[in-house]
């Protein structure tokens, strides 16, 4: 349950630096 949470938050936190970054490329990549 929290290694599940870990991962869920790791992700969504590096979504967004990505999307901050990089927000055209990022946008079509996860499209």
């Amino acid at each position: 349950m929290a290694k599940e949470k870990f991962v869920r938050e790791k992700e969504h936190v590096n979504v967004g630096t990505i999307g901050h970054v990089d927000h055209g490329k990022s946008t079509l990549t996860s499209a």
